[in-house]
């Protein structure tokens, strides 16, 4: 991951590091990774993120279809 640091404007650049690692799940992943977890809660929290995701979604096209 790279960022460029324009007119000495290091805080704008750590600004915007910080919003690339954010969207790439980065931080998420760290403080997943701080302790061990089970498989089997890791499948369990895996499964519970799918469906909120596929809810999110669902919500989301159903917002955009009641729209048009």
């Amino acid at each position: 991951m790279q960022v460029s640091v324009r007119d000495n404007n290091v805080e704008q650049a750590l600004r915007a590091l910080k919003k690339k690692l954010q969207r790439e799940g980065v931080f998420r992943e760290m403080k997943l990774k701080q302790h061990f977890e089970k498989p089997s809660v890791k499948k369990a929290r895996e499964q519970a993120e799918a469906v909120r995701r596929a809810r999110k979604l669902a919500r989301k096209k159903a917002q955009r279809e009641g729209g048009l």
